[in-house]
């Protein structure tokens, strides 16, 4: 489970990462990141300290299967992807697509997907 200080939640965000975050497919997911998102600071001081911490966001689409399917996919996804948060850099944004062959892979396919895509993102 991603804590709440690591979950991108605005709609406006996930589309500027996606846009213009850098991006890289590899196997069943496409991973996009975007350093130093301009995010207004409000609120309390714990939630202006979170806005440090690295955001994820899922997205898995209809094509990926029904919604069994799809809960199955984004809940290995996120499982993880929480193990790999502290790999990312502090203050970027991530944003990661499934790809329709997720519906078909298992939690370490994933998961080894997702470090290639972090590899090469961060090179």
């Amino acid at each position: 489970m991603l804590p709440a200080k690591n979950r991108l939640r605005r709609s406006a965000d996930f589309s500027t990462v996606v846009r213009s975050g850098a991006r890289a497919r590899r196997g069943s997911v496409v991973l996009h990141l975007h350093h130093g998102l301009a995010v207004p600071i409000t609120g309390p001081a714990s939630e202006q300290s979170a806005l440090e911490a690295p955001k994820v966001g899922l997205i898995v689409g209809k094509s990926v299967g029904n919604s069994v399917i799809r809960h199955q996919v984004s809940r290995r996804l996120r499982a993880q992807l929480a193990a790999r948060v502290p790999r990312l850099p502090l203050g970027s944004y991530t944003v990661v697509r499934a790809l329709p062959a997720s519906a078909a892979s298992s939690s370490q396919e994933l998961g080894s997907d997702l470090d290639a895509a972090i590899a090469k993102v961060l090179r």
